[in-house]
């Protein structure tokens, strides 16, 4: 699909879900995705005795966007989420819209149900654009 090499995104997918800090849930995830500048970012949850201040594979995941080897206002392309058994995990709702937020309605993220953009997993969702002054 769009030339997305998904099974590499499910891969640095797995291998970042291998490095989650997760001793209260049990339930590590990895995120990957791939940016429209070519690199291949990932990211893990990391919790936290403090249960609400814990971050999502996704926090993560953009927080390596703006990372090494970033320039200008990098977006994603193809986002791949994966729970502890390695595979698809649909982000939550609180997760979709910060993939939104970095990727837009076209931005493909592989489902529970397949690969899907944005605009199908988050219909009529909210974002910058909606914030005028």
């Amino acid at each position: 699909m769009s030339g997305v090499d998904w099974e590499v995104l499910r891969t640095a997918a797995r291998e970042a879900m291998r490095r989650a800090y997760a001793p209260y849930s049990n339930f590590p995830v990895g995120a990957a995705a791939l940016v429209d500048d070519g690199r291949v970012v990932s990211g893990c949850n990391v919790e936290n005795a403090s249960y609400g201040v814990g971050l999502c594979a996704e926090c993560s995941l953009v927080s390596a966007l703006y990372g090494p080897g970033a320039s200008g206002r990098p977006r994603l392309v193809a986002v791949a989420v994966v729970g502890g058994d390695g595979e698809p995990l649909m982000p939550c709702g609180r997760c979709r819209q910060l993939l939104w937020e970095h990727g837009g309605p076209d931005m493909l993220l592989e489902t529970t149900r397949g690969v899907r953009p944005m605009a199908d997993v988050l219909p009529d969702a909210f974002g910058p654009d909606d914030l005028t002054s």
